[in-house]
Protein backbone atom coordinates (compact mmCIF):
# COMPACT_ATOMS: atom_id res chain seq x y z
CA UNK A 1 0.00 0.00 0.00
CA UNK A 2 2.60 2.50 0.95
CA UNK A 3 4.61 1.29 -2.63
CA UNK A 4 2.04 1.69 -4.52
CA UNK A 5 1.21 5.23 -3.00
CA UNK A 6 4.30 6.91 -2.78
CA UNK A 7 6.32 4.93 -5.20
CA UNK A 8 5.96 7.84 -7.79
CA UNK A 9 7.26 10.17 -4.49
CA UNK A 10 10.21 7.68 -3.95
CA UNK A 11 11.06 8.13 -7.45
CA UNK A 12 10.70 11.96 -8.18
CA UNK A 13 12.84 12.17 -5.12
CA UNK A 14 15.59 10.51 -6.92
CA UNK A 15 15.13 11.75 -10.01
CA UNK A 16 15.42 15.34 -8.09
CA UNK A 17 18.21 14.76 -6.47
CA UNK A 18 20.38 13.57 -9.22
CA UNK A 19 19.47 16.33 -10.99
CA UNK A 20 20.68 18.98 -8.48
CA UNK A 21 23.47 16.65 -7.70
CA UNK A 22 24.45 17.26 -11.47
CA UNK A 23 23.29 20.67 -11.68
CA UNK A 24 25.16 21.92 -9.06
CA UNK A 25 27.12 19.09 -7.11
CA UNK A 26 26.71 18.43 -3.03
CA UNK A 27 25.59 21.78 -2.08
CA UNK A 28 23.03 21.86 -4.17
CA UNK A 29 22.26 18.59 -3.54
CA UNK A 30 21.87 19.72 0.08
CA UNK A 31 19.62 22.47 -1.00
CA UNK A 32 17.07 20.35 -3.29
CA UNK A 33 17.05 18.24 -0.04
CA UNK A 34 16.61 20.85 2.63
CA UNK A 35 13.63 22.71 0.37
CA UNK A 36 11.55 19.03 -0.03
CA UNK A 37 11.52 18.70 4.11
CA UNK A 38 10.42 22.28 4.32
CA UNK A 39 7.83 21.92 1.55
CA UNK A 40 6.44 19.00 3.46
CA UNK A 41 6.28 20.43 7.01
CA UNK A 42 4.34 23.40 5.84
CA UNK A 43 1.92 21.46 3.44
CA UNK A 44 0.98 18.70 6.02
CA UNK A 45 -2.53 20.23 6.93
CA UNK A 46 -3.09 21.05 3.73
CA UNK A 47 -3.00 17.07 2.83
CA UNK A 48 -5.17 16.82 5.73
CA UNK A 49 -7.73 18.98 4.43
CA UNK A 50 -7.23 17.81 0.87
CA UNK A 51 -8.04 14.00 1.75
CA UNK A 52 -11.62 15.63 3.51
CA UNK A 53 -12.99 16.42 -0.35
CA UNK A 54 -10.84 14.02 -2.26
CA UNK A 55 -12.24 10.94 -0.19
CA UNK A 56 -15.31 12.42 -1.91
CA UNK A 57 -14.19 12.20 -5.31
CA UNK A 58 -14.19 8.75 -7.43
CA UNK A 59 -10.67 6.30 -8.06
CA UNK A 60 -10.63 8.01 -12.06
CA UNK A 61 -10.62 12.11 -9.83
CA UNK A 62 -8.11 10.64 -7.33
CA UNK A 63 -5.75 9.74 -10.23
CA UNK A 64 -6.36 12.71 -12.10
CA UNK A 65 -5.39 15.03 -8.82
CA UNK A 66 -1.96 12.54 -8.83
CA UNK A 67 -1.44 13.20 -12.46
CA UNK A 68 -2.88 16.53 -14.07
CA UNK A 69 -2.69 18.07 -10.57
CA UNK A 70 0.51 17.61 -9.71
CA UNK A 71 1.76 18.43 -13.18
CA UNK A 72 -0.04 22.29 -11.79
CA UNK A 73 1.64 22.51 -8.45
CA UNK A 74 4.82 21.80 -9.49
CA UNK A 75 5.48 23.67 -12.80
CA UNK A 76 2.44 25.82 -11.95
CA UNK A 77 2.99 27.07 -8.53
CA UNK A 78 6.48 26.02 -8.12
CA UNK A 79 7.81 27.30 -11.40
CA UNK A 80 5.83 29.02 -13.50
CA UNK A 81 3.87 31.26 -10.36
CA UNK A 82 6.84 33.07 -9.59
CA UNK A 83 7.78 34.25 -12.93
CA UNK A 84 4.45 35.31 -13.32
CA UNK A 85 4.75 37.25 -10.31
CA UNK A 86 7.39 38.61 -11.62
CA UNK A 87 6.50 39.64 -15.09
CA UNK A 88 3.01 41.18 -13.77
CA UNK A 89 4.93 43.26 -10.84
CA UNK A 90 8.04 44.35 -12.92
CA UNK A 91 5.67 45.09 -16.08
CA UNK A 92 8.05 42.45 -18.17
CA UNK A 93 7.22 39.87 -20.44
CA UNK A 94 7.31 36.23 -19.28
CA UNK A 95 10.21 35.44 -21.70
CA UNK A 96 12.31 38.54 -19.86
CA UNK A 97 11.09 37.18 -16.34
CA UNK A 98 12.53 34.00 -16.89
CA UNK A 99 15.92 35.43 -17.98
CA UNK A 100 15.82 37.59 -15.16
CA UNK A 101 15.50 34.41 -12.87
CA UNK A 102 17.93 32.33 -14.57
CA UNK A 103 20.81 35.36 -15.13
CA UNK A 104 20.07 37.85 -12.41
CA UNK A 105 18.97 36.07 -9.49
CA UNK A 106 19.23 38.71 -6.99
CA UNK A 107 16.81 40.98 -8.79
CA UNK A 108 14.53 38.51 -9.34
CA UNK A 109 14.48 37.84 -5.77
CA UNK A 110 14.15 41.46 -4.81
CA UNK A 111 10.97 41.64 -7.19
CA UNK A 112 9.71 38.04 -5.67
CA UNK A 113 9.87 39.79 -2.22
CA UNK A 114 8.57 43.02 -3.59
CA UNK A 115 5.53 41.49 -4.37
CA UNK A 116 5.42 39.87 -1.08
CA UNK A 117 2.47 41.95 0.34
CA UNK A 118 0.13 41.20 -2.70
CA UNK A 119 0.83 37.34 -2.98
CA UNK A 120 -0.09 37.18 1.55
CA UNK A 121 -3.22 39.17 0.97
CA UNK A 122 -4.64 36.70 -1.58
CA UNK A 123 -3.44 33.83 0.10
CA UNK A 124 -4.24 34.49 3.34
CA UNK A 125 -7.70 36.18 2.80
CA UNK A 126 -8.49 32.72 0.83
CA UNK A 127 -7.25 30.44 3.83
CA UNK A 128 -9.10 32.39 6.17
CA UNK A 129 -12.21 31.60 4.46
CA UNK A 130 -11.86 28.19 4.65
CA UNK A 131 -10.72 28.40 8.16
CA UNK A 132 -14.26 30.52 9.17
CA UNK A 133 -16.55 28.17 7.11
CA UNK A 134 -15.51 25.41 9.23
CA UNK A 135 -15.29 26.91 12.49
CA UNK A 136 -18.83 28.60 12.04
CA UNK A 137 -20.65 25.08 10.72
CA UNK A 138 -22.41 23.40 13.24
CA UNK A 139 -20.71 19.69 13.59
CA UNK A 140 -21.53 16.82 14.86
CA UNK A 141 -18.37 15.91 16.52
CA UNK A 142 -16.46 18.44 18.32
CA UNK A 143 -12.91 18.82 19.22
CA UNK A 144 -12.53 22.09 21.28
CA UNK A 145 -16.19 22.38 22.37
CA UNK A 146 -15.69 25.10 24.65
CA UNK A 147 -14.71 27.20 21.75
CA UNK A 148 -16.92 25.21 18.36
CA UNK A 149 -19.88 25.67 20.40
CA UNK A 150 -20.22 29.18 20.69
CA UNK A 151 -18.73 30.24 17.14
CA UNK A 152 -21.37 27.26 15.45
CA UNK A 153 -24.00 29.50 17.21
CA UNK A 154 -22.98 32.57 15.88
CA UNK A 155 -22.67 30.76 12.76
CA UNK A 156 -26.19 30.94 11.89
CA UNK A 157 -26.18 34.30 11.12
CA UNK A 158 -26.02 34.74 7.43
CA UNK A 159 -22.39 36.16 5.70
CA UNK A 160 -20.83 35.91 9.02
CA UNK A 161 -17.43 34.64 7.49
CA UNK A 162 -17.67 37.22 4.94
CA UNK A 163 -18.18 40.33 7.45
CA UNK A 164 -15.56 38.69 9.49
CA UNK A 165 -12.55 38.08 6.92
CA UNK A 166 -13.22 42.06 5.11
CA UNK A 167 -13.24 43.28 8.98
CA UNK A 168 -9.69 41.55 9.07
CA UNK A 169 -8.64 42.60 5.89
CA UNK A 170 -9.57 46.47 6.24
CA UNK A 171 -7.96 46.22 9.78
CA UNK A 172 -4.96 44.47 8.04
CA UNK A 173 -4.66 47.29 4.99
CA UNK A 174 -4.83 49.83 7.65
CA UNK A 175 -2.11 48.32 9.52
CA UNK A 176 0.47 46.22 8.27
CA UNK A 177 0.14 47.28 4.67
CA UNK A 178 0.87 50.50 5.82
CA UNK A 179 4.01 49.37 6.92
CA UNK A 180 4.91 46.57 4.67
CA UNK A 181 8.68 45.23 4.38
CA UNK A 182 10.24 45.42 0.75
CA UNK A 183 13.35 44.56 -0.51
CA UNK A 184 14.02 48.50 -0.30
CA UNK A 185 12.78 49.05 2.92
CA UNK A 186 9.06 49.80 4.82
CA UNK A 187 6.57 50.86 2.04
CA UNK A 188 2.38 52.14 2.13
CA UNK A 189 0.83 49.11 0.24
CA UNK A 190 -2.84 49.34 1.78
CA UNK A 191 -4.43 49.86 -1.87
CA UNK A 192 -1.98 46.69 -2.84
CA UNK A 193 -3.00 44.24 -0.27
CA UNK A 194 -7.07 45.66 0.27
CA UNK A 195 -7.48 44.62 -3.74
CA UNK A 196 -5.48 41.44 -4.03
CA UNK A 197 -7.17 40.45 -0.25
CA UNK A 198 -10.57 41.15 -2.54
CA UNK A 199 -9.62 39.35 -5.11
CA UNK A 200 -8.98 35.61 -2.80
CA UNK A 201 -12.18 36.46 -1.49
CA UNK A 202 -14.30 36.39 -4.81
CA UNK A 203 -12.05 33.45 -5.58
CA UNK A 204 -12.65 31.47 -2.50
CA UNK A 205 -16.65 32.46 -3.20
CA UNK A 206 -16.64 31.52 -7.15
CA UNK A 207 -14.25 28.37 -6.77
CA UNK A 208 -16.32 27.61 -3.51
CA UNK A 209 -19.47 27.93 -3.94
CA UNK A 210 -19.37 26.09 -7.60
CA UNK A 211 -17.88 22.89 -5.76
CA UNK A 212 -20.47 23.20 -2.95
CA UNK A 213 -23.14 23.43 -5.53
CA UNK A 214 -22.50 20.75 -7.79
CA UNK A 215 -21.76 18.59 -4.48
CA UNK A 216 -25.37 19.54 -3.38
CA UNK A 217 -26.58 18.49 -6.82
CA UNK A 218 -25.16 15.38 -6.81
CA UNK A 219 -25.88 13.83 -3.34
CA UNK A 220 -29.57 15.06 -4.23
CA UNK A 221 -29.43 12.90 -7.67
CA UNK A 222 -27.91 10.11 -5.98
CA UNK A 223 -30.89 8.31 -4.55
CA UNK A 224 -32.12 8.35 -8.29
CA UNK A 225 -29.12 7.42 -9.77
CA UNK A 226 -29.93 3.31 -10.03
CA UNK A 227 -33.40 4.11 -11.61
CA UNK A 228 -31.76 6.77 -14.29
CA UNK A 229 -28.83 4.11 -15.18
CA UNK A 230 -31.29 1.05 -16.09
CA UNK A 231 -33.34 3.05 -18.12
CA UNK A 232 -30.00 5.21 -19.87
CA UNK A 233 -29.15 1.27 -20.55
CA UNK A 234 -32.58 0.36 -21.79
CA UNK A 235 -32.85 3.54 -24.42
CA UNK A 236 -29.11 3.62 -24.68
CA UNK A 237 -29.04 7.85 -23.79
CA UNK A 238 -26.38 8.96 -21.54
CA UNK A 239 -27.14 9.02 -18.19
CA UNK A 240 -27.11 12.68 -16.40
CA UNK A 241 -26.21 11.27 -13.11
CA UNK A 242 -22.45 11.00 -14.57
CA UNK A 243 -22.85 14.41 -16.44
CA UNK A 244 -23.40 15.69 -13.39
CA UNK A 245 -20.69 13.78 -11.11
CA UNK A 246 -18.46 15.00 -13.60
CA UNK A 247 -19.07 18.44 -13.30
CA UNK A 248 -19.31 18.02 -9.40
CA UNK A 249 -15.89 16.16 -9.07
CA UNK A 250 -14.36 19.00 -11.61
CA UNK A 251 -15.18 21.96 -9.10
CA UNK A 252 -13.63 20.44 -6.72
CA UNK A 253 -10.56 19.28 -8.50
CA UNK A 254 -10.39 23.04 -9.10
CA UNK A 255 -10.69 23.88 -5.53
CA UNK A 256 -8.55 21.80 -4.57
CA UNK A 257 -5.78 23.09 -7.04
CA UNK A 258 -6.78 26.95 -5.57
CA UNK A 259 -6.47 25.84 -1.93
CA UNK A 260 -2.82 24.35 -3.09
CA UNK A 261 -2.13 27.41 -4.52
CA UNK A 262 -3.07 28.92 -1.50
CA UNK A 263 -1.16 26.83 0.87
CA UNK A 264 2.09 26.99 -1.44
CA UNK A 265 2.76 30.85 -1.45
CA UNK A 266 4.49 30.88 1.85
CA UNK A 267 6.21 27.73 1.05
CA UNK A 268 7.60 29.82 -2.46
CA UNK A 269 8.23 32.91 -0.65
CA UNK A 270 10.21 30.72 2.35
CA UNK A 271 12.35 28.60 -0.23
CA UNK A 272 14.30 32.60 -0.87
CA UNK A 273 15.98 32.70 2.74
CA UNK A 274 17.27 29.28 1.78
CA UNK A 275 18.36 29.67 -2.17
CA UNK A 276 17.21 32.14 -4.98
CA UNK A 277 18.22 29.50 -7.75
CA UNK A 278 14.98 29.05 -9.16
CA UNK A 279 15.88 25.60 -10.77
CA UNK A 280 16.82 24.59 -7.19
CA UNK A 281 13.64 25.52 -5.86
CA UNK A 282 11.22 24.03 -8.32
CA UNK A 283 13.50 20.83 -7.84
CA UNK A 284 12.87 20.87 -4.16
CA UNK A 285 9.24 22.08 -3.93
CA UNK A 286 8.56 19.97 -6.59
CA UNK A 287 9.42 16.86 -4.53
CA UNK A 288 7.64 18.24 -1.28
CA UNK A 289 4.80 18.68 -3.49
CA UNK A 290 4.82 14.72 -4.84
CA UNK A 291 4.85 13.89 -1.03
CA UNK A 292 1.99 15.88 -0.12
CA UNK A 293 -0.17 14.85 -3.05
CA UNK A 294 0.49 11.04 -2.03
CA UNK A 295 -0.09 11.51 1.33
CA UNK A 296 -3.01 12.98 0.44
CA UNK A 297 -4.24 10.01 -1.23
CA UNK A 298 -3.10 7.76 1.57
CA UNK A 299 -5.08 9.65 4.01
CA UNK A 300 -7.97 8.45 1.99
CA UNK A 301 -7.07 5.24 1.11
CA UNK A 302 -6.28 4.06 4.66
CA UNK A 303 -9.36 6.10 6.01
CA UNK A 304 -7.47 8.02 9.05
CA UNK A 305 -9.64 10.79 8.61
CA UNK A 306 -12.63 8.46 9.83
CA UNK A 307 -11.04 7.10 12.14
CA UNK A 308 -9.21 9.47 13.88
CA UNK A 309 -11.74 12.15 13.65
CA UNK A 310 -10.26 15.90 15.22
CA UNK A 311 -7.25 15.31 12.04
CA UNK A 312 -9.24 17.64 10.64
CA UNK A 313 -10.32 20.09 13.17
CA UNK A 314 -6.92 20.36 13.60
CA UNK A 315 -5.80 20.92 10.05
CA UNK A 316 -8.27 23.68 10.00
CA UNK A 317 -7.23 25.13 13.03
CA UNK A 318 -3.34 25.29 11.18
CA UNK A 319 -5.48 26.79 8.66
CA UNK A 320 -6.20 30.05 10.16
CA UNK A 321 -2.81 29.91 11.98
CA UNK A 322 -1.33 30.05 8.51
CA UNK A 323 -4.30 32.89 7.32
CA UNK A 324 -3.21 34.89 9.92
CA UNK A 325 0.73 34.76 9.87
CA UNK A 326 0.13 35.47 6.14
CA UNK A 327 -0.94 38.45 6.95
CA UNK A 328 1.09 39.33 9.69
CA UNK A 329 4.64 38.66 7.56
CA UNK A 330 3.21 41.65 5.16
CA UNK A 331 5.08 43.97 7.76
CA UNK A 332 7.28 41.67 10.13
CA UNK A 333 9.52 38.45 8.98
CA UNK A 334 8.49 35.43 10.18
CA UNK A 335 10.81 31.93 10.04
CA UNK A 336 9.71 29.25 8.49
CA UNK A 337 10.22 26.75 11.01
CA UNK A 338 7.57 29.01 13.19
CA UNK A 339 4.69 28.36 10.53
CA UNK A 340 5.95 24.55 10.26
CA UNK A 341 5.63 24.12 13.80
CA UNK A 342 2.67 25.54 14.55
CA UNK A 343 1.08 23.21 11.96
CA UNK A 344 2.78 20.44 13.30
CA UNK A 345 1.81 20.91 16.72
CA UNK A 346 -1.46 21.64 15.96
CA UNK A 347 -2.21 18.47 13.91
CA UNK A 348 -0.47 16.36 16.22
CA UNK A 349 -2.70 17.30 18.91
CA UNK A 350 -5.45 16.70 17.19
CA UNK A 351 -4.21 13.75 16.49
CA UNK A 352 -3.61 12.35 20.37
CA UNK A 353 -7.06 13.57 21.08
CA UNK A 354 -8.64 11.44 18.34
CA UNK A 355 -6.06 8.23 19.61
CA UNK A 356 -7.63 9.41 23.39
CA UNK A 357 -10.97 9.34 22.11
CA UNK A 358 -10.82 5.84 20.26
CA UNK A 359 -9.35 4.53 23.78
CA UNK A 360 -12.34 5.79 25.80
CA UNK A 361 -15.00 4.63 23.37
CA UNK A 362 -13.11 0.83 23.19
CA UNK A 363 -12.90 0.90 26.74
CA UNK A 364 -16.65 1.94 27.23
CA UNK A 365 -17.84 -0.88 24.52
CA UNK A 366 -15.67 -3.39 26.86
CA UNK A 367 -17.17 -2.34 29.83
CA UNK A 368 -20.75 -2.74 27.99
CA UNK A 369 -19.85 -6.37 27.13
CA UNK A 370 -18.39 -7.48 30.23
CA UNK A 371 -21.73 -5.94 31.77
CA UNK A 372 -24.36 -7.76 29.13
CA UNK A 373 -21.88 -11.20 29.93
CA UNK A 374 -22.63 -10.42 34.08
CA UNK A 375 -26.54 -10.47 33.57
CA UNK A 376 -26.38 -13.36 30.82
CA UNK A 377 -24.67 -15.37 33.83
CA UNK A 378 -26.70 -14.28 36.48
CA UNK A 379 -29.81 -15.02 35.12
CA UNK A 380 -28.87 -18.50 34.34
CA UNK A 381 -28.59 -18.09 30.29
Amino acid sequence: MVLKTFGWSFAVTALGLVAAFLFGGWTAFGVVAILSILEISLSFDNAVVNAGILKKMNAFWQKIFLTIGILIAVFGMRLVFPVVIVAVTASMGPIEAVDLALTDKDRYEQLVTDAHPSIAAFGGMFLLMIFLDFIFEDRDIKWLGWLERPLSKLGKVDMLSVCVALIVLLITSMTFATHAHLHAGPADKAETVLLSGIAGLITYMIVGGLSGYFEDKLEEEEEREHEEEEEAARSGKPRSAVALAGKAAFFMFLYLEVLDASFSFDGVIGAFAITNDIVLMALGLGIGAMYVRSLTVYLVRQGTLDDYVYLEHGAHYAIGALAALLLITIQYEIHEVITGLIGVFLIGASFWSSVRRNRAIAAAEGKAETSDEKTEVSSGV
